[in-house]
């Protein structure tokens, strides 16, 4: 048998029949920019995730660049983050100008840890940047008050975590904005790359609105110097189709974690650790084992998709070097850097293909 990481084309299968309407409606219309599709979306997942306001962008990252330039990044400035995550934060970050600031992560839940966040701030921190990674919510709010006794916005990057929780909130409305990716392998993915800057703050929504479309406060004129990131009609499309689900897909995710957690009580594999104030939506299943690398070839061998995320902090990639960071600096990102694995999550998993995933693990112990 051959159980997939990912896959797109089953989910697709699945609700063909709307995708399809929806993006015939978009090629009739001939409305491919700024399309009614898109304000439909906006008000869809800023409800969801309890937003007062959503801008469709053209990616996670751009979501992250609106998002920072709202906030005033600058040149000298610094944005605080987590080190092990997908490499968008700081790039942004260093891409304005301003530098980059890693906080180790806890080792258990592998999301910033509070007291190190307090530790990092200096004059020069502009943003603090918390990443719900692999689908469960940072510890919110300890960095909020931090965050607001020293005047500093923070911004979530829920990128991995649509519809996830933390203490009966939803993610997304914990900070003063938040950024969201829709790359296809996202819980709740469009057919190429798209994302969403969520805030409820009428000046931050202003501000960021218009630097998405060129600075344009109205049609021609120009009230900032802006950038060209907007969510297509199409996109907008596949992701009306696809939100009425995910509900639905967030918890068959959740039900299959708990098979997994139960199944690998016995072995040596470090399961997902979750939070008590963290609805966690498993955007990645991801243990840690000792044995990962020789784990991952026998996985390959029987078929098994697997993926490590992520196998090199950002602190120590190549182009990150002038940061300064050398290793031993952060050790929980590097002990999880070096014995992370990822394994088969998607909603539509079989039941055969869940049973084979544990099979296969077990008999590598």
């Amino acid at each position: 048998m051959k159980v997939p990481l990912i896959d797109l084309v089953r989910q697709y299968h699945s609700l063909k029949d709307e995708i399809d309407a929806g993006l015939g409606e978009v090629v009739e219309s001939g409305k491919f920019i700024m399309g009614p599709w898109v304000g439909e979306i906006e008000k869809e997942i800023s409800g969801l995730m309890g937003a007062k306001y959503g801008m469709g962008v053209a990616s996670g990252t751009d979501a992250l660049e609106v998002a920072l330039r709202a906030v005033n990044l600058g040149p000298g400035d610094e944005v605080i983050t987590t080190p092990f995550s997908f490499v968008s934060v700081a790039e942004v970050a260093l891409k304005m100008g301003a530098g980059c600031v890693f906080v180790d992560i806890d080792p258990r839940n592998f999301n910033l840890m509070p007291e190190r966040v307090k530790a990092a701030i200096t004059d020069k921190t502009k943003a603090i940047v918390p990443v719900h990674l692999f689908g469960q919510s940072a510890d919110m709010d300890p960095i909020n008050k931090i965050a607001r006794e020293k005047g500093i916005p923070v911004i979530e990057d829920a990128c991995q975590a649509i519809g996830s929780g933390y203490k009966g909130r939803p993610v997304g409305s914990l900070g003063d904005m938040a950024t969201l990716s829709f790359f296809p392998t996202k819980n709740l993915g469009c057919y190429g790359d798209g994302g969403m800057v969520l805030t409820s703050d009428d000046n931050l929504y202003e501000y960021a609105s218009c630097i998405r479309k060129h600075g344009e406060s109205e049609r021609y004129k120009y009230k900032y110097i802006g950038m060209n990131s907007r969510l297509d009609s199409i996109q907008a499309a596949v992701l009306l189709a696809k939100v009425k689900k995910i509900k639905e897909w967030n918890e068959k995710r959740r039900e299959t974690a708990a098979i997994y957690e139960e199944a690998f009580r016995d072995i040596p594999v470090e399961t997902p650790f979750a939070e008590e104030y963290a609805y966690h939506i498993y955007h990645q299943y991801t243990v840690k084992v000792d044995k990962r690398d020789e784990l991952r070839a026998f996985l390959n061998e029987k078929g098994v998709g697997n993926a490590i995320h992520y196998p090199l902090g950002i602190q120590l990639q190549e182009a990150y070097a002038p940061l300064g960071y050398k290793p031993g600096d952060l050790p929980n990102t590097e002990e999880a850097a070096a014995r992370v694995l990822s394994l088969p999550v998607f909603p539509e998993l079989e039941q055969a293909e869940i049973d084979y995933v544990i099979s296969t693990v077990k008999e590598f112990f």
